[in-house]
């Protein structure tokens, strides 16, 4: 059961508080964040009356006012330091090293509907893999450092990218002729490789395929594995079988689980699938 763990502790010159859920911790900040911007309005209410006093002449108000402002100034910079000795005070290491942090982020999937598979801080949210970094408190999707230690901001962020992704536009029968061209290319390079004859119809594997449809680094950085996967996905489970020049096309698994890609087929089933064949039918 999540909660805080030790009320507080003494370190160094302040009052360091430990939380092991986000959600208690952030509360907490919250309420004096909501604390300190109410003394920054009223800072703000007396500096204009003191404008006005001193532009009508009113001194005797203004300094009223200032004496005020002055208590409301050290008030405000007692509640700005206890902010901060609060923001410290969370160990994100340990919130991630214990655990906590992957127990509330699959809870937030789970709520989301949003499928999330792994173990020991990897984790795969087709088609993103998220890594929890314990010892650097930081969070890792593809590949690329993200800037959301809350488990809640997280889920909110991978659920607007598959959001996006969903509602990009994608056209299984050009996308299947796009992987065509590059799987018979890369028959021809085999074959030319191995020096014999291009096999018409062999397995290629996924990975393999997607080297050829972006040759070029800046290609890969705007069209990733993890997009190339959600793309054979949408046409593994769309009804296209087959492409213009007549031939068929089916997937593989492979027993080479480093170049298998994940994907969920349209009944939210997991399935590995790593190659690809392109054939004409026997009767043809």
């Amino acid at each position: 059961m999540c909660g805080i763990i030790s009320p507080s502790q003494k370190k160094r010159k302040g009052i360091i508080f430990e939380f092991m859920n986000y959600e208690e911790f952030y509360a907490e900040y919250a309420a004096k964040e909501k604390e300190l911007r109410d003394y920054i309005n009223s800072q703000q209410k007396y500096f204009k009356r003191i404008a006005k006093d001193m532009e009508n002449g009113d001194l005797k108000n203004a300094s009223k006012n200032m004496d005020t402002l002055r208590e409301i100034s050290e008030a405000s910079r007692q509640t700005g330091e206890a902010l901060q000795e609060l923001a410290r005070g969370f160990d994100m290491n340990a919130y991630i090293a214990g655990g906590e942090f992957a127990e509330h982020m699959l809870a937030y999937f789970e709520k989301a509907g949003i499928d999330a598979k792994g173990e020991n801080n990897a984790y795969e949210v087709f088609p993103y893999k998220l890594r929890l970094d314990a010892e650097s408190a930081e969070v890792v999707v593809n590949r690329k450092k993200v800037p959301y230690l809350r488990p809640q901001s997280l889920v909110k962020h991978i659920k607007t990218g598959l959001d996006k992704l969903m509602e990009a536009t994608f056209n299984p029968a050009d996308f299947a002729a796009e992987l065509a061209r590059a799987y018979d290319l890369s028959l021809i390079v085999q074959a030319a490789e191995k020096k014999r004859m291009v096999a018409p119809d062999g397995d290629v594997y996924l990975v393999d395929l997607y080297k050829y449809l972006t040759p070029m680094k800046r290609f890969r950085r705007d069209y990733d594995v993890q997009g190339f996967t959600f793309d054979i996905a949408r046409l593994h489970n769309s009804d296209i079988n087959s492409i213009e020049d007549g031939r068929n096309f089916d997937f593989g698994p492979s027993r080479n689980n480093d170049k298998s890609l994940r994907i969920l087929d349209k009944h939210s089933m997991e399935r590995h699938i790593a190659i690809v064949r392109f054939y004409k039918a026997k009767n043809d």
